[in-house]
Parts: structure tokens; C-alpha cells; sequence
């Protein structure tokens, strides 16, 4: 059992119908979450407001739209000064508070950045997808109309957790768009996907691509809470781009073209030779494992004092770490560190990189080892974190603590 295997993950995959992450992308698909009541769990409207209200932030991460345009700033947020003299920008309340009253969506992107419960769950969405993950959560009262019909230039979950909001979905008018494409991809399909209305519970998957738009006309709920889950899948063209990188290691590459004509014909004869033996030592998988276990971990709060040896930890790399055993040894690949621990204790360190939380002294005791050690060595490396009563909320009610 791994992180992996977090209550959002399992739910997504049974509304959605899927046996493992592999339709990711693929194609359109719609259900509902087998136990709608970890949609409180994952976030409520009042959470929200509450992390909105607390922080001071700024667009793009918070933004506000009325009418489905996007508002000026200075519509919902005021400048705070402090006793010194220094102003932020924080939540004009009594703005905000009129703005939602009278119909208007607040949109809150990477939301896994201040609540643990997100942290965890697109962590878990990481190891469970082997891609980056983002969470935004798009809050939405009375009938307020939402942004124009657009598509993303990455896959997306849409998980309902409160009220209701009506989508209209279209297939893609350029299949596989990007962000920063060869041509424009402004033409609206004709082409009907779906059309409805989603509810607490319900999750969408909807492709790169797709045009898309969520509308609340005519709703008698008072708001309509939702959290969008954005996967960025790496492209043929991202790993073209890191061979491009990896040719700054070969002298040949790093010298400056010829503009003599007749030595251009050699030069490119040993450039295309040179560009072959790299796109073959340096395959799309070697790309991809490469990124994964190289992907520094997302920020953790410090522990006072540090060196202290750990009572109770859990995994925090942003994928699942890499295992090699040998045959005295493990070594593993994580978070742009490779460690190698004796074979004895492989049973140990797999429950510590399982990306549950671990007892480390109940660890000791049914392993039969000393596992402190190894659990202190795990987070100077940032590959594991120190638990703490905040980080520990985020796995509540949606991940157990791994067994020893």
C-alpha cells in the first residue's frame, strides 16, 4: 500500500471506471465518487475563504470574475498597512463579501500550496499519475455566469463538492493543442461531448484540448464549490527539449557553427551523427525516469532542532521513490538524491517511503531494528518529512497510517 492509494485516487478511478491511470487523457468520462462524503473532507467553501482571508495574494493565483469577465484587483482586494508603515494586499472583505452576494466565482490556483489536505491528495495524484499535478478550486454563488467556452493546454479532473454548475463540453478543433503551439487553436468545435449538470460527487475527466465551459444560470443553490485537478503529461516535444540540454555535456554541440561553405558539409555530417547517438542513449523512458526521480520535493516546514531523530515521518518526494536492489544493498533514486542502505533493512525502508504516515518507533519494534537512524538520514535528504499535528491533518479521514 502506498500513497498511491490515497480515498481520492481510489474514488476517482471507480466513478470514472478505470482500472489504472492509462485513460488519463484519453477521452471524455464522467461519474460519481462511490462515497461522496470526503468531498467535505477535501474542502469546503467556508475552508476556502478562510485560506483566502488569512493570506495576502495576488492575481494570477487569486483572481474574481462577475459576469464572466475578470475584475481589477483593486475590485476585491485593498492595501493593509502595519503599524510600521507597510502596506500588503490582502481581501477587501466587505468587497468580497458583496461581490458573492451578488453572484461572482473566486478562483484560488495551486491550492495544495496552503492547505495539507490538497498537499497530499495531488501528491498522491503524482504517484498515482507519474505527472505534475496542480489543484485550483473555483468557488461560484448564485447564477454567475462562468469563464467563456476555452480549452487547457493539460488534462483535468473536475471533482464536484458542493452545489451544482452546468457544463457545456466539445471535442478538441486541433488535436493535442499546446500552450505554445506551431498555430492558433481559436476555432470553437461543433462537436457536443456533453451537456449537464455535475453534483456533489461528481467527477469529470476531460482531455487536453476540449473546449469547455461551466455556467450556473438559473441556479437555486446559493454556491457551487469545485476543485479542478491539472495534469501537465510531458510531450514529445519536452523531451526534445531536454536532449537540447543534454547536448551542452558534448563538446561538439558547444562549438560555434561553421559560416565557411566548405566546411559545412563535415560539420553537419558530424553534428547528425553526434544528434543520433544522443537521441539513442537518451530514450523518452530514460527521459521520463530521469524527471521523476530528479524532482526536488515541494517545500515542507523546517524542524527545530534540526539532526533531531524522528518519532514519526512520511515520504514527501513528488513521485514515488525508485527502488534498485542488489544484492547486500537497496539503493534508492529520489528527489535528485541516490542512497544506498543495507539489504537487511529493505523491508523497514519500503514502509518509510510508502508515503503514509510511519510510527518510527513501531517500526523499531516490529522490524526488530533500529530504524531511527535510517528515518533521520530519509529527511535530512528531503526525501522524508518530520509529522507534524498540521501535516498529519492532510492525511486524515483519506490516507491510514502504514502498517508495520
Amino acid at each position: 500500500m502506498t500513497l498511491a492509494n490515497h480515498l481520492l485516487v481510489q474514488g476517482i478511478q471507480k466513478a470514472l471506471g478505470w482500472s489504472d491511470v492509462s485513460p488519463l487523457g484519453v477521452s471524455f468520462s464522467r461519474g460519481h465518487l462511490p462515497d461522496p462524503s470526503i468531498c467535505r473532507r477535501l474542502m469546503t467553501s467556508t475552508r476556502l475563504l478562510d485560506i483566502v482571508t488569512r493570506r495576502s495574494l495576488e492575481p494570477p493565483q487569486l483572481r474574481c470574475f462577475k459576469n464572466g469577465a475578470e475584475l481589477h484587483p483593486s475590485d476585491y482586494l485593498r492595501s493593509a498597512p502595519n503599524r510600521r508603515r507597510q502596506t500588503i494586499r490582502v481581501v477587501d472583505q466587505t468587497a468580497v463579501t458583496w461581490l458573492l452576494d451578488t453572484g461572482a466565482t473566486l478562483v484560488l490556483d495551486a491550492l495544495d500550496t496552503f492547505d495539507p489536505t490538497m498537499d497530499v491528495a495531488t501528491r498522491a495524484l503524482q504517484w498515482w499519475s507519474h505527472e505534475l499535478v496542480q489543484v485550483n478550486a473555483y468557488l461560484t454563488t448564485r447564477s454567475s455566469a462562468g469563464f467563456p467556452i476555452h480549452w487547457d493546454d493539460h488534462d483535468v479532473i473536475v471533482v464536484q463538492l458542493a452545489g451544482a454548475k452546468t457544463w457545456d463540453v466539445r471535442s478538441y478543433s486541433r488535436r493535442v493543442p499546446m500552450y505554445r503551439d506551431a498555430d492558433p487553436n481559436s476555432e470553437v468545435s461543433d462537436d457536443i461531448v456533453w451537456q449537464g449538470t455535475m453534483e456533489p460527487g461528481d467527477v469529470m475527466h476531460i482531455p487536453r484540448g476540449y473546449w469547455h465551459q461551466a455556467t450556473r444560470d438559473g441556479s437555486q443553490d446559493p454556491l457551487s464549490l469545485h476543485l479542478t485537478f491539472g495534469f501537465v503529461k510531458r510531450t514529445g516535444v519536452d523531451w526534445l527539449a531536454s536532449l537540447a540540454d543534454r547536448a551542452r555535456e558534448v563538446e561538439l554541440f558547444r562549438q560555434d557553427l561553421t559560416r565557411s561553405p566548405e566546411d559545412r558539409e563535415s560539420e553537419r555530417q558530424r553534428l547528425e551523427a553526434a544528434a543520433i547517438d544522443l537521441l539513442r542513449t537518451y530514450p523518452p523512458g530514460a527521459y521520463l525516469r530521469s524527471r521523476e526521480v530528479s524532482q526536488p520535493p515541494a517545500r515542507q516546514a523546517p524542524h527545530f532542532p534540526p539532526g533531531e531523530l524522528p518519532t514519526s515521518v512520511v515520504c514527501v518526494t513528488e513521485f514515488a521513490p525508485e527502488l534498485q536492489r542488489g544484492e547486500d544493498a537497496v539503493t534508492v533514486h529520489a528527489a535528485g538524491k541516490r542512497l544506498t542502505v543495507k539489504g537487511k533493512a529493505e523491508g523497514a525502508l519500503s514502509v518509510l517511503l510508502s508515503g503514509r504516515p510511519v510510527d518510527v518507533l513501531a517500526l523499531n519494534e516490529a522490524s526488530g531494528l533500529d530504524v531511527r537512524p535510517l528515518a533521520g538520514t530519509l529527511v535530512e535528504e528531503g526525501i522524508c518529512a518530520h509529522l507534524t499535528d498540521e501535516s498529519r491533518s492532510g492525511y486524515t479521514g483519506l490516507v491510514t497510517a502504514e502498517a508495520s
